[in-house]
C-alpha cells in the first residue's frame, strides 16, 4: 500500500505541474459527480425526460453511495494531501479516500443511462465522462490513482448487479400491494443502516494519524472526520422515500414525463422548489449532531426529499395539469 501511495503522490505532483489552467475544467468534471449535481439531474430525468430511467438512476446512485461509504470505512485510505504537503488540495474532503465516490458513481449512473438507452454514442459519452471525472479527482489532489481505479471497479460491479437484477426484482415488487411495498422499502432501508453502522463500528475508536491532521491543516483544509455515520442515514432515508414515493404515485394512477417543452420546464422549476425546501430548508431547521434523534431527523429529511421527487411532485404536476396520467390508470 505504501508503494501505491508514494507512486500516487509522484503522479499527482506531475499532473499538477502541468499548470493551474486545468483547475477550472477539472473542478467542473468533479462537480459532475457531486450530490448537488445529481440532485439537479435526477429530477430532470424523472420529471421531464423518462420516469423509468429516472427511477433507475435514483436507486443505483443511492445504492452506490451506501457501498462507497462502507468501502471507505473498510479501507480507511488517506487523501493525498493528508499524506504529502507537496500535493496541492484543489478539492477537499473530510472522508476517507478509497474508493473514489466520484469515480464509482460516474460509472454507475452514467453507465445506467447508457445501458438503458442502448445507443453506442451514449456509451462512448458515458465512458468519456466517467474517465474525466476520475482523472479530475487525481489532478485536484482529492484521490490517489488507485482510489479512482477501485472506484471505477466498484461502480462497474454495482452497474452489473442493477442491470441484471432490476427487471426480476421490479416484476416481483410490482405484484405486491402498496402496503407491502412500503414494508419492503422500510426493511431495505433498515438493512442499509445495519450494513453502514456495522462498517462504522469496525472503525470505532479509530485515531487519525497526527501527520495526516498536520498536513491537512497545512493545506488549509478542514480537519479529517472520516468516521461519520450520518451519510448512512442519508442513503437509507433517500432510498425509503424514493421507493415509497414511486409506489404511491403508481398506486394512484402514475404520470407521464412526456409533454410540451414549456410544461416540462414548469415541472422542473416547481419540483426543484420542493427539493430545495426539503433538502436545504429542513437541513437548516433540523439540529445536527450524533445520536439517535439527530440521525432519525436526517433519515426523515432525506426520506421527504426522495418521496417528493418520486411521488409528491408528480402528483402536483398532474393536479396542475402540466403532466398526464399513464394511459388506462385510475384517477388521482
Amino acid at each position: 500500500m505504501q508503494t501505491l501511495i508514494q507512486n500516487g503522490i509522484a503522479i499527482i505532483i506531475a499532473l499538477q505541474s502541468a499548470g493551474d489552467w486545468l483547475i477550472l475544467p477539472m473542478r467542473f468534471f468533479s462537480w459532475l459527480g457531486t450530490e448537488e449535481f445529481f440532485f439537479l439531474v435526477l429530477p430532470l430525468i424523472y420529471w421531464c425526460i423518462d420516469s423509468a430511467l429516472g427511477l433507475r438512476v435514483g436507486f443505483i446512485l443511492i445504492t452506490s453511495n451506501l457501498f462507497n461509504n462502507v468501502g471507505k470505512l473498510l479501507f480507511a485510505g488517506p487523501r493525498p494531501y493528508w499524506v504529502s504537503s507537496h500535493v496541492r488540495a484543489f478539492w477537499t474532503e473530510t472522508s476517507f479516500g478509497v474508493p473514489s465516490g466520484h469515480a464509482q458513481h460516474a460509472v454507475a449512473v452514467w453507465g445506467m443511462i447508457a445501458a438503458y438507452s442502448k445507443k453506442t454514442w451514449i456509451w462512448v459519452s458515458a465512458i468519456l465522462i466517467a474517465f474525466l471525472i476520475g482523472f479530475s479527482r487525481v489532478y485536484l489532489g482529492a484521490h490517489f490513482p488507485h482510489d479512482v481505479i477501485l472506484g471505477w471497479l466498484f461502480g462497474a460491479v454495482v452497474l452489473w448487479a442493477f442491470t441484471s437484477l432490476w427487471e426480476p426484482i421490479g416484476a416481483w415488487v410490482s405484484k405486491k400491494t402498496f402496503r407491502e411495498q412500503v414494508l419492503i422499502a422500510f426493511f431495505v432501508s433498515l438493512l442499509f443502516i445495519a450494513v453502514g453502522l456495522g462498517a462504522a463500528a469496525f472503525r470505532d475508536g479509530y485515531q487519525i494519524p497526527e501527520s495526516w491532521m498536520n498536513n491537512a491543516l497545512l493545506a488549509g483544509t478542514d480537519v479529517p472526520a472520516p468516521v461519520d455515520p450520518s451519510s448512512i442515514f442519508t442513503s437509507a432515508g433517500t432510498f425509503f422515500g424514493l421507493a415509497v414515493g414511486a409506489a404511491w404515485i403508481m398506486s394512484i394512477g402514475g404520470y407521464q414525463a412526456a409533454g410540451p417543452i414549456e410544461k416540462r420546464a414548469l415541472r422542473y422549476i416547481l419540483g426543484l422548489i420542493g427539493v430545495i425546501f426539503f433538502w436545504m430548508g429542513l437541513g437548516a431547521i433540523f439540529p445536527r449532531g450524533d445520536g439517535f434523534i439527530f440521525y432519525s431527523l436526517r433519515f426523515l429529511r432525506y426520506a421527504l426529499v426522495g418521496w417528493w421527487v418520486a411521488g409528491g411532485a408528480p402528483w402536483l404536476f398532474v393536479r396542475l395539469k402540466i403532466a398526464e396520467r399513464n394511459a388506462g390508470a385510475k384517477s388521482i
